[in-house]
């Protein structure tokens, strides 16, 4: 063969699945998708045996182009196929803008002024944002509005919140024991702690009543298991621990955390053998866990450095690098996704992205395929990039 093979730290077979002869479900399809990565890392060796030249080394590559054409595609036109996901149309804003701001690419002056006159439209009249025109304020896609209109960043997606309107919301869905109502009369559970201080903190609304009991009442969601569940006595998830870790840092309060079993359940959620995360116990490996687990180790390390403590062994970014670059890519339309054997779409292009930043920045480990692959950096607690983070800062720290 010529050139060096490259040397994975995923795909490595004395971690592949062992079931001891022992058939379930969940073992035959971890099985099967550990045979597709597989498949996916032998694709990878053989596109490049014959495409090097002696002593060269070769690594996966980022596909950048043809993934910025497909999210500005899907900013544009969504298919039929997503019909189904009307209520979530801030979402896919800020899925598409924060990729884009990931990727480094251009920004579309026309296309983002278009998206901010559009999320104005989704704006209750009394505060918060609805899923489209004229529905009914949530939280989650309050969150998805307020970061789409930050990671756009230009004076008139800035000046387009109104934040005493949105101040009044989220009052109105805080509940007396301190947590936070996705909508009023709806849901609680830790989602709407994050995505409520997420959203005051960014544009400097964060008040003390907003502030009262959230500490005490996110921390009852952390399980014994490590992770954070929705609720109370809920399996822990890692999508819930996120948003539960990201919310105490936002309050300051992350002392709460028990982080020596928090570490150990993180640890065991990164798979030997493909390298991504997998959101629970016995689940398979999923692309957007790259965000929602990985981007809690690094805000762990900043919490334990805060009292003096050491930091712990962070995940494997190697190898999680190379489960994103190898089986997360859709060469062929563009668009990352959950696994080889999934379509691309708008939400794991965003999260698996994110994953990406985390592990080139937040880890030890070097950028698999050089400078070329580099991403934007991003802000672990609030999944927007740095530049897009202080910008806002700036603005609304003015404004009281």
């Amino acid at each position: 063969m010529d050139g060096v093979v490259y040397n994975f730290s995923a795909f490595d077979e004395k971690y592949a699945f062992n079931d001891d002869g022992f058939f379930t479900y969940s073992s035959t399809e971890q099985k099967r998708v550990e045979e597709l990565a597989r498949e996916q890392a032998r694709k990878f060796v053989d596109a490049y045996l014959d495409s090097v030249d002696d002593d060269s080394e070769y690594a996966p590559t980022l596909c950048r182009t043809l993934h910025t054409r497909l999210v500005y595609r899907s900013l544009r036109q969504l298919g039929k196929s997503y019909s189904h996901l009307d209520a979530s149309r801030p979402w896919f804003c800020y899925w598409g803008m924060h990729s884009l701001r990931l990727l480094e690419a251009s920004l579309d002056e026309n296309l983002a002024s278009s998206i901010v006159r559009f999320l104005k439209t989704c704006e209750w009249p009394t505060g918060g944002y609805g899923g489209g025109p004229g529905q009914y304020p949530h939280l989650a896609t309050t969150y998805g509005a307020i970061m789409a209109l930050v990671s756009i960043g230009t004076d008139e997606a800035l000046a387009s919140i109104n934040r005493r309107t949105l101040r009044d919301f989220l009052h109105s869905v805080k509940n007396s024991d301190g947590g936070f109502a996705l909508h009023i009369g709806g849901e609680v559970d830790v989602r709407g702690s994050y995505c409520a201080l997420a959203v005051a903190s960014i544009i400097n609304i964060l008040d003390e009543q907003l502030r009262k009991d959230a500490d005490s009442w996110i921390i009852s969601c952390q399980t014994y298991e490590g992770g954070f569940g929705g609720e109370r006595s809920c399996e822990a998830h890692g999508g819930y621990t996120f948003c539960g870790v990201a919310a105490l840092m936002l309050l300051g309060k992350s002392t709460l955390i028990h982080t020596s079993s928090l570490y150990r359940w993180l640890a065991q959620k990164q798979m030997k053998f493909e390298g991504g995360f997998q959101g629970r116990t016995n689940k398979l490996v999923d692309g957007c866990y790259s965000f929602w687990l990985a981007a809690v180790f690094p805000m762990l390390e900043v919490a334990k450095l805060a009292v003096g403590s050491e930091i712990c062994s962070s995940f494997d970014g190697k190898a999680l690098q190379e489960y994103i670059l190898v089986a997360c890519q859709d060469i062929e339309n563009g668009g990352l996704r959950d696994k080889p054997d999934k379509s691309s779409d708008l939400y794991h292009t965003c999260y698996v992205l994110s994953g990406l930043s985390v592990a080139q920045y937040y880890t030890t480990d070097d950028i698999v395929g050089g400078e070329i692959n580099r991403l934007a950096r991003l802000s672990p607690v609030y999944n927007i990039c740095v530049d897009a983070e202080r910008k806002a800062r700036e603005y609304f720290g003015k404004q009281k």
